[in-house]
């Protein structure tokens, strides 16, 4: 029986939240223990790293490997040239994004929680429908978000994301079901719940509170 597994970049089908399209390598392999995604730009200019900061509670340090190409990173304020073979880390709470300086520019990157084991969400799966919460379209991202955590029920991030596009869709029963089962997939969304503005419409029902009082 085969205990390994081989993929070319291009192999794996890219996704996008909108913004910049990736490949995710996590998912493809199903890998438990890091998360790890590759983004690719086509042209000169593009940004290849979504800027962000990681300073939320339980966010993660970064390690970026430009695989091809030359990227320019901007990392609080500075920009570091980085051709192919280069490594970049980036802990928690450095602003970061990378653009790319010739074309078909690839990099690479790990992360994980410092301290704390790696538990996958699945939020890789949900980015497609991002565009379509942000832009208040809450009842047709439920919809395509119950197809997400009937295929893949292991990610509790996606019952998370679920619930609260049901709690803003007024769809409360639903919305309460979804976000238990998150929480009993990861305790960590019991707090996430708690000051999450997307559970206003059903934040004083009785079971709500149960939940994230329990």
């Amino acid at each position: 029986m085969t205990s390994y597994a081989v993929a070319r970049l291009d192999e794996i089908e890219e996704l996008t939240d909108g913004r910049e399209p990736f490949r995710p390598v996590r998912h493809h392999f199903g890998i438990s223990s890091f998360g790890v995604n590759a983004w690719t730009a086509r042209d000169v200019g593009d940004r290849i790293i979504n800027e962000h900061d990681e300073s939320e509670p339980d966010s993660h340090e970064e390690l970026y490997l430009v695989v091809c190409g030359r990227a320019v990173f901007e990392l609080d304020g500075d920009r570091v040239a980085a051709p192919a073979g280069t490594l970049v880390f980036a802990p928690p709470g450095v602003k970061r994004t990378a653009f790319a300086e010739e074309p078909e520019t690839t990099v690479l990157a790990l992360g994980g929680t410092p301290g704390k084991a790696y538990e996958p969400d699945g939020w890789e799966l949900w980015a497609p429908l991002n565009p379509l919460y942000e832009s208040g379209e809450y009842a047709e991202a439920a919809d395509r978000g119950r197809q997400l955590v009937e295929a893949h029920p292991q990610y509790a991030g996606l019952f998370y994301n679920l619930a609260c596009c049901e709690s803003l869709a007024s769809r409360t029963s639903d919305a309460l079901n979804h976000l238990g089962l998150a929480i009993d997939r990861s305790e960590r969304f019991r707090s996430y719940a708690k000051d999450d503005s997307d559970f206003d419409p059903i934040r004083d029902e009785p079971a709500f509170r149960e939940l994230i009082e329990r």
